[in-house]
């Protein structure tokens, strides 16, 4: 599972693009028992949540034209430059060039060649998130693409990841490992078959609950909506999809017990 040990490659730093942060923010208080901190003044409305005063991810205002409200995934790289440039050879494209968040870090924003948006963050002061993989923090980060193969190839060349396949119901899954390390320790997300019906290729983050039923009907009190209801998966855990009431998808998990 994710840990704040981070490497490259790790998943460090998620937050939330939305056309209404107050409304989002209210929502995931509400949801998870998170506490939203302003970044600052200067900070255009973004800022962090947090739980127990560590940050568990941040939210901002959509800054991109015509874009929807989603979650973006970081992953941690030392180069962000060279990260970029390596995207762009391997067909990607280029959002947001390199830049610098003060001297917290360095990110890039990016799109893989299937359509999937997501984010590389080269760590300054701030090493990244603070709490990973315990109730109400991020636990797992999953890829859905139509040609499962294809992104590995993409992303391995930016990453190194290593992948493990594990025979789910009707496919089969990549588990991601990061480069460095016991490989299923290491394990930090997983790459699935875009189904049938699915509009386009993303990241989904999961998020780690007690009660994956109890937060499903939270959600749709405060205003979510549930894309896929809570099951069971063998040898993972128990499992829902959500929307935030501006749509923006994320998924939840009770982990297995671990044997």
């Amino acid at each position: 599972m994710l840990g704040t040990d981070f490497t490259k490659g790790s998943p460090n730093w998620i937050d939330l693009g939305s056309p209404d942060t107050a409304v989002a923010a209210a929502f995931y208080t509400a949801l998870f028992g998170w506490e939203f901190v302003s970044a600052g003044p200067d900070a255009g409305g973004y800022g962090f949540f947090q739980q127990d005063g560590g940050t568990v991810a941040a939210l901002g205002p959509l800054t991109e034209e015509g874009a929807s409200s989603a979650w973006m995934v970081y992953f941690q790289t030392p180069d962000a430059d060279a990260t970029v440039a390596t995207a762009r050879g391997a067909g990607g494209t280029v959002r947001a060039e390199p830049f610098d968040i003060m001297d917290t870090g360095r990110i890039a924003q990016l799109t893989d060649p299937a359509g999937a948006e997501f984010a590389v963050r080269q760590p300054g002061t701030m090493k990244g998130l603070d709490k990973a993989s315990e109730n109400n923090a991020l636990c797992w980060a999953e890829l859905h693409v139509p040609d499962p193969g294809a992104a590995l190839d993409f992303y391995g060349r930016l990453f190194d990841w290593r992948s493990a396949d594990m025979e789910a119901p009707g496919m089969t899954y990549r588990v991601l490992s990061t480069a460095e390390g016991d490989q299923e320790d290491a394990s930090f997300g997983g790459i699935a078959e875009l189904q049938a019906g699915a509009d386009h290729a993303r990241w989904i983050p999961y998020f780690a609950v007690a009660d994956v039923d109890d937060l499903a009907v939270r959600a749709q009190g405060n205003g979510g909506s549930v894309l896929m209801p809570a099951a069971d998966i063998p040898d993972v855990g128990r499992i829902a999809w959500l929307a935030d009431p501006f749509g923006a998808p994320f998924a939840l998990l009770k982990p297995a017990p671990r044997g």
